[in-house]
């Protein structure tokens, strides 16, 4: 039990202000779409589901901005802007294509808090330091239950601390921390996992792999995608899905791709895909997320259950409740860490003993 103690206290004062930022930062991102909202002006029209319309708004941002078009996000959800990612340029579009804000990197506030969750603000160096401080703070949540195992009587309900006292601040941690020990491990191990997709997808895959063959890369011409042609045909290959993304071919020779989001899909923006030749418009490839293998499935849900895109209002609110927490979980702990009182060498201070003078 001492060992697990110390391994707690350590590795906890080490990664606990990573966790605290990523914690802050990923409350901040619940209401991300209502920033947008609230900054960037409103277009309703941008929600229709019409493959044509879509098709005409994709057409009209690829007119304008070409082959910088890395993909196109349409509006769903509480969004009702599109999003067009060009590298490190984006900008959100209304239902006919007009661009109602332009940016680079991290030059709007969600755009800089994204960047500071996802990457540390440090770019694919920090997104590793970022994964591993999550798979850290999943180990914390564990070695803190066994912590309070033995002490389980002393818990309450009590968050706040009472004082600045070590005492008053280790009770608010081990409160804080039982009471959110399920929601903040979910999103820890999940947050990890993302980043650590390929370790992560190899490992699900041992457990449940796919049951057959990958499919053979469909061989398609080149030219400049009609998406007012491809998007229907993507419709048509799923009737019941809604169309999501719209993503130009990474080079030529390859397929332009269409995501959209069937009926039962967690993801936000689905993981159903219709592969585009980009001179005809007509599908020639399609993944059905609903057949896909068990190992394959679950690594889809990682996102939308670490992002909050699934469960409503109610799973919202207890993500961005656990990532304050987490932040909070990071700062008390590391405080009472650093106020840890010094213990006295035995005898330190004690007064000198008189030592009688002899006598002659």
């Amino acid at each position: 039990m001492g060992a697990i103690r110390l391994i707690h206290a350590w590795a906890g004062a080490i990664v606990s202000l990573i966790l605290a930022v990523l914690g802050l930062s990923g409350a901040l991102l619940v209401f991300e779409d209502d920033w947008v909202r609230l900054t960037a002006g409103r277009d309703p029209g941008a929600l229709s589901a019409d493959p044509a319309q879509l098709g005409l708004a994709a057409n009209a941002l690829q007119a304008r901005y070409g082959d910088a078009i890395s993909s196109v996000v349409f509006a769903g959800g509480d969004l009702d802007l599109h999003k067009v990612y060009m590298g490190e340029r984006f900008a959100y579009a209304g239902a006919e294509g007009q661009v109602l804000a332009e940016w680079g990197g991290t030059a709007r506030a969600e755009a800089w808090v994204f960047d500071l969750h996802h990457f540390l603000l440090a770019g694919a160096p920090g997104e590793i330091v970022g994964g591993v401080a999550g798979l850290a703070g999943a180990l914390l949540v564990l070695t803190g239950l066994v912590v309070w195992i033995p002490a389980w009587r002393a818990s309450g309900w009590r968050v706040w601390p009472a004082s600045t006292k070590r005492r008053d601040l280790v009770a608010s941690h081990r409160n804080l921390g039982l009471i959110f020990a399920a929601p903040v491990f979910l999103l820890c191990l999940t947050g990890g996992a993302i980043v650590f997709h390929d370790q992560t997808r190899a490992l699900l895959q041992a457990i449940a792999p796919e049951s057959g063959p990958a499919p053979t890369p469909a061989e398609v011409g080149t030219g400049v995608v009609d998406w007012a042609v491809a998007l229907p045909a993507a419709q048509a290959a799923f009737p019941g899905a809604r169309i999501r993304t719209a993503g130009l071919p990474p080079e030529p020779g390859k397929p332009a791709s269409v995501r959209l989001r069937q009926p039962g899909e967690w993801h936000p923006n689905g993981r159903t895909v219709a592969l585009i030749d980009p001179a005809t418009g007509r599908v020639v490839q399609t993944v059905d997320a609903q057949t896909l293998g068990g190992g394959t499935r679950l690594q889809n849900a990682l996102y939308p259950i670490h992002a909050a895109s699934v469960g409503g209002w109610l799973y919202d609110l207890v993500v961005a409740l656990s990532g304050l927490a987490l932040a909070a979980l990071g700062g008390v702990g590391t405080w009472s860490f650093l106020v840890k009182p010094r213990r006295r060498r035995p005898g330190l201070n004690a007064p000198a003993a008189t030592v009688p003078a002899r006598g002659r």
